[in-house]
């Protein structure tokens, strides 16, 4: 639904720049990862998740942008680092907005929560008095989350946070420890993806009251089985060959190597073996040539294929040519994928690591092996491969997982959050 565009919000570049209107408390959502012209496929699944909202509610997006002068110097090396983005834009009727803050690449990155709140600052001042933004919402614990509790306190709005699943690495330092419980400590309401995300924000000082389980859903209409034959065709593969697929991007914690490393034993019991690799390089890195080297040494050019980053409505054909989904990941929230590939009547194969024993929860939809055991990784695979599968009730188990009721969720505790601030409390 195009929201109406009413009050004027004034862009960085000066001009004015118009907001939507609509019932409801008004939602300024904080991510610096978030999809734009030069970047469409990042942060994907936020704007799936809260554009779904903004059918509800009226909403603004703001999207704080890592900066230092040197940047554009180092992007004649590294082609994919900060893309440059516009100070606006209008996606789906919704504006996003694009401050800078100071972000040295590999350095203090402890301040970079900080700054990000010091660079967004007066975005969101703005969209609190000229276009009455009554809840702050940022995405990943830090540094949005923590930010936003700066933003909060300074301008008076009760701020949300969602965790995703970048937060488990920050326990492990107690730098990153105090940053989670501060961005914890200022949060009205915690969105936790997965049961396993939500005790880790208790656990770092959410009161619990505050903590609320919302797991992502799955577009069951734009992610559907296609003619399996067809799908082959189109990528050339052969019709009785066992197929496996990932989907992410090309970071080290997906774990495309892990899967790449059993590979040449998984051949052997299963001959003619295809393995499709869909994804490019994300925030976390780029470690595509790394993998394609990684593929010739062990001797596997002709077993595996690098499709690149495919937008979703391109994804159906890829995962319908498939027979099995494997993500050999080290960390994760609720990863939105696995129930994608559900939804085109995949079963899943996946690490026992953050929300994902939530979501592949019964073993009539996968398995779940336990993290860094590559020889139960093969024999898992393995089993899979040769396992008949009822790929029909795999889709109905996605279908449950739809939006609407994570969206009705959400919307009652964006009310909830905002009620003390309309009633002058």
């Amino acid at each position: 639904m195009l929201l109406e565009r009413s009050r004027p919000v004034r862009s960085e570049g000066g001009a004015d720049a118009p907001g939507p209107s609509g019932e409801g408390p008004r939602v300024v959502v904080l991510s610096q990862l978030f999809p734009h012209a030069g970047d469409p496929g990042a942060g994907l699944f936020i704007r799936e998740r809260m554009f779904r909202v903004a059918r509800h509610l009226p909403m603004v997006v703001v999207s704080p942008v890592p900066w230092f002068p040197f940047q554009g110097a180092i992007r004649r090396f590294r082609p994919h680092f900060r893309p440059p983005r516009p100070s606006d834009e209008w996606q789906d009727g919704v504006q996003v907005l694009f401050p800078r803050y100071f972000s040295v690449p590999g350095v203090a990155k402890s301040l970079d929560g900080l700054f990000q709140a010091l660079g967004a600052f007066r975005t969101v001042r703005r969209l609190r008095r000229e276009w009455g933004g009554e809840v702050l919402d940022a995405h990943f614990a830090y540094p949005d989350g923590y930010a936003a509790g700066w933003l909060g306190r300074w301008l008076g709005m009760p701020v949300t946070v969602t965790l995703r699943g970048t937060e488990p690495p920050l326990t492990r330092s107690p730098v990153g420890r105090v940053l989670l419980r501060g961005a914890m400590k200022r949060s009205h309401r915690v969105f936790a993806v997965s049961a396993s995300l939500r005790a880790l924000a208790e656990d770092m000082g959410a009161p619990a009251g505050r903590t609320r389980v919302i797991p992502n859903g799955v577009d069951a209409e734009k992610f559907r089985p296609e003619d399996r034959s067809r799908a082959r065709r189109d990528l050339g593969i052969p019709e009785e060959a066992p197929v496996l697929i990932s989907v992410g991007a090309l970071v080290e914690r997906k774990g495309f190597h892990r899967v790449l490393e059993v590979l040449p034993a998984l051949r052997e019991a299963h001959p003619g073996l295809q393995y499709l690799i869909v994804g490019g390089p994300g925030p976390e890195g780029d470690l595509g040539a790394y993998l394609e080297e990684r593929t010739r040494q062990l001797g596997l050019e002709d077993t595996v294929r690098f499709l690149g980053p495919l937008p979703p409505e391109r994804l159906r054909g890829p995962l319908s040519a498939a027979d099995l989904f494997v993500l050999a990941t080290s960390h994760e929230g609720w990863a939105n994928v696995f129930l994608e590939a559900m939804a085109c009547g995949l079963p899943v194969v996946t690490t026992d690591v953050g929300g994902n024993r939530e979501v592949v929860s019964r073993r009539e939809v996968g398995r779940i092996v336990p993290f860094g055991d590559p020889e139960e990784l093969r024999s898992q695979l393995e089993e899979a491969l040769g396992t008949t599968w009822d790929r029909g009730m795999i889709r109905a188990y996605a279908e449950r997982n739809g939006w609407e009721d994570r969206v009705a969720m959400l919307v009652e505790e964006f009310r909830e959050v905002a009620a003390p601030v309309e009633e002058g409390s």
